[in-house]
C-alpha cells in the first residue's frame, strides 16, 4: 500500500535521500553542521552564482539517482508527477514573487532521440501545483553539444557557452518578472549559469532555480 497515487512503498521512500536539512541559499545543496536558513555552502561562497536562490528535492545518490535516470533515459515519464510534486514541495517558498517558470531547454535533435524533454516535465508539474505560469519555449537550446559528463566545471561552462538563448518571441515575457529555472539535475551548476545569465540579460528581475536532483560534491 502506498499512500498516494503514483507514490512510493514504504521501503523505497525510506531509500530515497530526500534534502531534509537546512539547505544552501544558492544551489540547494544541504548544509552540514550548525547551519541556519540563508546560508552558503563552499562552492556558493567561492564561485557566486549568477541566481539568487536554489532548491533541491533530492541528492543525487541511491534511490535519487535511480529515479533520475529512469525519468532521463528510460521512458519512465510517469515519474515526472510524483517528482514534480516533491521539487514544487521543496521550490514553494520561491514562489512568493510569482515567478514565470521555465525549463532548461533541450536541443532538437536530442529531443527527437528521448522523445521529450524530462525538465520540462518537471517545469510543467511545478508550475501547475504552486500555480505559477509556464514557458515550455523561454530558452532555446540552438547548438547541440556533448554530455556534460565527466568534465571539469570550466569545461563545461566553455562547452554550454553560446549554446542556449532567450526565444525571440519570449523576451517580453521575461522583462521585468522573476524567472524560476528547472532542471532534473545540477553537478557544478555551469547549465543554469549560462541560462541564468542570459534570462538576467534580457531583462529578468530575478532568478531562482529548482532542480529535482543535486549531486553532493564536485566532480
Amino acid at each position: 500500500m502506498i499512500e498516494a497515487a503514483r507514490g512510493l512503498c514504504p521501503t523505497c521512500w525510506a531509500q530515497t535521500p530526500f534534502i531534509v536539512d537546512p539547505p544552501c541559499e544558492a544551489c540547494g545543496r544541504p548544509l552540514v553542521g550548525d547551519a541556519e536558513a540563508g546560508d552558503l555552502c563552499n562552492d556558493c561562497y567561492a564561485t557566486p552564482r549568477p541566481w539568487s536562490r536554489g532548491r533541491a528535492a533530492l541528492l543525487y545518490e541511491g534511490n535519487g539517482r535511480s529515479i533520475v535516470l529512469k525519468l532521463k533515459h528510460g521512458d519512465r515519464t510517469d515519474l515526472a508527477r510524483v517528482a514534480g510534486d516533491w521539487l514544487a514541495q521543496a521550490s514553494r517558498d520561491l514562489a512568493q514573487s510569482n515567478p514565470i517558470v521555465a525549463p532548461v531547454p533541450l536541443h532538437w535533435l536530442r529531443m527527437l532521440k528521448r522523445k521529450y524533454n524530462q525538465s520540462a516535465l518537471l517545469a510543467d508539474r511545478v508550475a501547475s501545483v504552486l500555480g505559477l505560469e509556464y514557458c515550455a519555449d523561454l530558452l532555446i537550446r540552438s547548438s547541440a553539444t556533448r554530455s556534460l559528463d565527466g568534465l571539469s566545471r570550466e569545461h563545461r561552462r566553455e562547452t554550454v557557452s553560446g549554446a542556449i538563448r532567450v526565444n525571440p518571441k519570449r523576451t517580453l515575457a521575461v522583462e521585468g518578472r522573476h524567472v524560476l529555472l528547472i532542471d532534473d539535475v545540477m553537478t557544478t551548476g555551469a547549465t543554469l549559469e549560462e541560462c541564468a545569465t542570459l534570462c538576467k540579460s534580457a531583462g529578468a528581475a530575478d532568478v531562482s532555480i529548482a532542480i529535482l536532483a543535486r549531486v553532493a560534491g564536485e566532480t
